[in-house]
């Protein structure tokens, strides 16, 4: 019987996963994440567009705005964070003025 409930100690349920957006890297260890997904209603079947906002934990402070992360359920942090960076899946892009070096005209 120890070897039973040891065994569901280790194996989780699954928990939910998300993909979503940075808007806000603002606060230290914290994320704003827009999650957004369209759905049909179900009357006037019409395809509508829901957003949803959540704080995430990020540890190292890895993610900024813009970059588009995957995060999961874990247990209450504060009292809005309830979930936690799994890992980035695309940085955000920078403008190309910005990363080109700017070229002087010979005189």
């Amino acid at each position: 019987m120890t070897t039973a409930s040891k065994e569901t100690a280790v194996e989780r349920g699954r928990r939910h996963q998300f993909k979503g957006v940075v808007q806000s890297d603002k606060a230290d260890k914290t994320r704003v994440v827009m999650v957004e997904w369209t759905y049909r209603h179900p009357k006037y079947d019409k395809t509508l567009r829901k957003r949803s906002k959540f704080y995430i934990h990020d540890e190292k402070n890895e993610s900024h705005a813009g970059d588009t992360i995957e995060f999961m359920a874990t247990r209450p942090l504060s009292k809005l964070k309830r979930w936690r960076l799994v890992r980035i899946v695309e940085k955000a892009r920078l403008p190309k003025t910005a990363a080109e070096p700017v070229k002087e005209a010979a005189v």
